[in-house]
C-alpha cells in the first residue's frame, strides 16, 4: 500500500511537471520573434521586487481594540537597510518603461494623442478597479466588525503603490519630448534631471535648509522619476552603448557611496516610520544614483539575460508576470491584508504577521508568510485580471458603470487620504 501510494504521488508529480513544460513550450512558440525578452525579464524582476519589498519590510502592530497599524522592521533593525538597495528597483522599472514606450511610440499607426490615450486607459482601468472594489468592501468589513483603525491602515496600504501609477502616467505623457531630447543629446539628456535633483537636495539639506519651505522637495518628484525613463528612451533609440552603460554603473555606484559616506543620506531607500528624512518620497539624489547604477548593470547584462530567457521554462513565468503587471502592483497589498486582518481577530499574536516587527526573528517569520501572500495574490488575480484586459466594444451601460466606479474610487481615495 505504501509503495502504491508513493508511486501514485510520483506519477502525479511527473504529470504536473510535464504539463508545465507543455504550457511553457506553447508560450515560447507563441512569442513573436521581435519580442525583446531581456527587457521583459527586467520588467518582471523590477515588478516582483515591489510586493517582495512591501511584504518583507512592512509589518503591523495591534492596538488594544484589535486595530492594525503600519510598522516597519527598518525602525529597529537598521542593518536591513541594504536589502532596500536591492528591493528598490523602480529605477529599472522606469528604465524599461522608457525603452518599451519609445519602441511603441515609433510603431504607432495613429496620432500621438491616440497613442497616449491607449496608454492611459491601460494604466487607469486597474487602478479604478481596485479602488472601487475597496470602496464597496470597506463599509461591509466595518459592519462585520473590522475596526476603523484597521480599515484606515488598509486604505493607506492599498493606495500606497498607486502614487507610482500617477507618476508613471505623467512620465509616459512626456514621451514625445523625451524622444526629442534623446535625439539631440542621447543619454546625456538625463543629466539635467540629475542636476535639478542635486540642486533641490542642496537647498533642503544644505546650509540654507532652515529657510527653505518644505514644499520645495516636491520639485524632485518629476525629474527624480523621469531620469531613468529618459535613460530608457535613449537606450531604446540605440543612443547608449556598453561604454555609456559602464559609465552609468561606475558613476552611479560612486555617487551612491559618496552620498552615504560623506553627506550622510539615509541608508534605507524606502521610508522608515519616525525618520526625519526619506529618500523616496520625494526621490533624493541617492535614488537617482542607485537608478543610474542599476540601469548601467541592466544594460550590460541584457545579452546574457536574453540568452537565459530563450529557455521556455524561464520565459513562461516572465510572460505571466508581464501580462499581470498592473494586477500585481494594484492588489499585492490586498493579498497581505487578506491574511493579516483575519489574524488580528485570532486573539493572540501571530508571529511575523501581527507581532511587532522587531528583530531578525520577525524577519525570518515574515519570510515564511511570503508564499502565503503570493498564493492569495494568485487567487485574487484570477478575478482582478479583468480590469487589466483592454476594453472591448462599447456596451450599453458601460458609461454608467464607469461613472459609478469613478465615484466609488474617489470616495475611497478621500478615505485613504484622511479626508473622510
Amino acid at each position: 500500500m505504501r509503495r502504491f501510494g508513493r508511486t501514485t504521488v510520483t506519477a502525479a508529480r511527473a504529470g504536473a511537471v510535464a504539463a508545465l513544460r507543455r504550457a511553457a513550450g506553447r508560450i515560447d512558440r507563441k512569442t513573436p520573434g521581435h519580442r525583446d525578452r531581456a527587457v521583459d525579464g527586467l520588467r518582471a524582476l523590477a515588478l516582483l521586487a515591489v510586493p517582495t519589498g512591501h511584504w518583507l519590510l512592512g509589518g503591523f502592530t495591534v492596538d488594544r481594540e484589535g486595530g492594525l497599524h503600519n510598522a516597519s522592521p527598518l525602525s529597529s533593525v537598521g542593518a536591513l537597510a541594504p536589502a532596500s538597495w536591492v528591493l528598490q528597483m523602480l529605477g529599472v522599472f522606469f528604465l524599461v518603461g522608457g525603452y518599451a514606450s519609445v519602441l511603441s511610440f515609433r510603431r504607432r499607426t495613429g496620432s500621438t494623442r491616440a497613442w497616449l490615450a491607449g496608454r492611459m486607459v491601460r494604466l487607469g482601468r486597474p487602478v479604478l478597479g481596485v479602488t472601487a472594489v475597496w470602496a464597496v468592501a470597506a463599509p461591509v468589513l466595518y459592519a462585520a466588525g473590522v475596526p476603523e483603525a484597521t480599515l484606515r491602515t488598509a486604505a493607506t496600504l492599498v493606495v500606497q503603490p498607486l502614487w507610482f501609477v500617477g507618476v508613471y502616467a505623467v512620465v509616459t505623457a512626456l514621451t514625445p519630448y523625451c524622444v526629442r531630447a534623446g535625439g539631440r543629446l542621447g543619454g546625456w539628456a538625463a543629466a539635467p534631471l540629475l542636476v535639478s535633483v542635486a540642486v533641490v537636495d542642496f537647498l533642503r539639506y544644505g546650509p540654507f535648509a532652515a529657510s527653505v519651505p518644505s514644499w520645495l522637495s516636491l520639485l524632485n518628484v518629476l525629474p527624480g522619476w523621469l531620469f531613468a525613463y529618459q535613460l530608457g528612451v535613449a537606450w531604446g533609440e540605440g543612443r547608449i552603448g556598453r561604454r555609456g552603460a559602464r559609465l552609468l554603473l561606475v558613476g552611479g555606484a560612486a555617487l551612491f557611496a559618496v552620498l552615504l559616506a560623506a553627506f550622510h543620506y539615509p541608508a534605507s531607500m524606502v521610508g522608515v516610520p519616525g525618520a526625519a528624512r526619506t529618500n523616496s518620497h520625494p526621490p533624493s539624489l541617492l535614488v537617482l544614483a542607485l537608478a543610474a547604477a542599476q540601469s548601467g548593470a541592466a544594460m550590460l547584462l541584457r545579452d546574457r539575460l536574453a540568452r537565459l530567457l530563450e529557455r521556455p521554462a524561464l520565459w513562461a513565468p516572465v510572460v505571466v508576470v508581464n501580462l499581470s503587471a498592473m494586477t500585481v502592483l494594484c492588489w499585492h497589498q490586498t493579498a497581505m491584508l487578506a491574511a493579516a486582518v483575519p489574524a488580528s481577530f485570532s486573539g493572540g499574536a501571530v508571529a511575523g504577521l501581527t507581532t511587532a516587527p522587531e528583530g531578525l526573528d520577525w524577519v525570518g517569520a515574515r519570510a515564511l508568510w511570503l508564499p502565503v501572500f503570493a498564493l492569495v495574490l494568485v487567487g485574487i488575480a484570477r478575478h482582478a485580471r479583468r480590469f487589466e484586459a483592454p476594453p472591448g466594444a462599447r456596451r450599453r451601460g458601460a458609461a454608467v458603470r464607469g461613472a459609478v466606479a469613478g465615484v466609488l474610487a474617489a470616495g475611497f481615495g478621500a478615505f485613504a487620504l484622511g479626508l473622510a
